[in-house]
């Protein structure tokens, strides 16, 4: 009779009797081993195997792990990016497609309105006028040498932009206006182009003040060099207000200038940037968990 089902004795006490059993408890060598084997904590080998673990991955392996997750968290930040781009993209077509507004009574209104197009009237003052650059020729608001050329080529598509001042007709202020663009061999001639003399009424989109682009040298207002756009300083040598629009390129004079010398295509890789950071993560994701998953001891 089985006395363990019966009175439900341990596993320890049911050796002691299988010892009785066989005569001695020293006496069958096998039956101790087999009594030990069983006497063995279950839960011991279960810490041993953790421990074991840890011990395996070590620092080394969890440093590794840091660089699926740091393309994990590049590939969201650039989620938050591309949206980003998205609405300033919406913003900016918004802006330049909409009614063009006329210059309000309170300049400082216009802080906010880059992009927008204004409609003023007035006269061209031609002797002040002066060139930044080198620009590259913009067509249809990208520039010329972002395509690639196209019917010009990218040693033309280098050039300068004419900037005249413009005196209004409704009040006594001066503003300054991009007429557009002109090659570089025509620097030294831009003077001599056709000139509207009479009262005009013409549209721009609306500039801000333009930081030095990093690497382009400072301007020089003294020898009339000019790199990128200063409003106050050129606004101080022009003897106008910090005002400056881009003329349109309907707008434009006949054989003079090329109007429309507004960028309005901005650049939006970041879905690329998405995917790549994202494809790094799962890869080096699964790299880490063959080299110190699936290669850890079982105990």
């Amino acid at each position: 009779m089985n006395l363990t089902k019966i009175f439900g004795l341990s596993r320890g006490v049911k050796c002691a009797l299988d010892r009785s059993a066989h005569g001695s408890l020293f006496g069958n060598v096998n039956t101790q081993a087999r009594c030990k084997s069983k006497l063995t904590r279950p839960k011991a080998i279960e810490t041993n195997r953790y421990r074991k673990s840890e011990e395996t991955i070590g620092l080394y392996g969890y440093c590794l792990l840091g660089i699926p997750i740091a393309t994990f968290a590049l590939g969201t930040w650039q989620i938050k990016r591309w949206r980003w781009k998205l609405d300033l993209i919406e913003s900016l077509k918004q802006r330049t497609s909409a009614e063009p507004i006329d210059l309000p009574s309170d300049l400082n209104e216009l802080k906010d309105k880059e992009y927008y197009r204004m409609k003023v009237k007035g006269k061209f003052l031609y002797e002040r006028e002066f060139l930044i650059g080198p620009r590259s020729l913009i067509l249809n608001g990208e520039a010329v040498s972002e395509k690639g050329g196209g019917i010009f080529s990218r040693k033309s598509g280098t050039g300068y932009y004419v900037i005249t001042p413009f005196r209004l007709e409704d009040r006594d202020l001066t503003i300054m206006v991009n007429r557009g663009w002109i090659p570089r061999h025509d620097r030294s001639t831009f003077k001599m182009g056709n000139k509207i003399t009479d009262t005009v009424e013409i549209i721009g989109i609306i500039r801000a003040t333009e930081k030095r682009p990093q690497f382009m040298p400072d301007n020089a207002p003294a020898k009339g060099v000019w790199h990128y756009r200063d409003l106050d300083a050129m606004a101080k040598v022009t003897e106008s207000e910090p005002i400056y629009i881009e003329l349109l390129a309907e707008y434009g004079t006949p054989q003079g200038p090329i109007g429309g010398q507004t960028k309005v295509t901005l650049r939006n890789e970041h879905l690329s940037y998405i995917i790549t950071w994202y494809s790094l993560s799962a890869c080096t994701s699964y790299m880490w968990f063959r080299q110190f998953v699936q290669k850890l001891p079982l105990i």
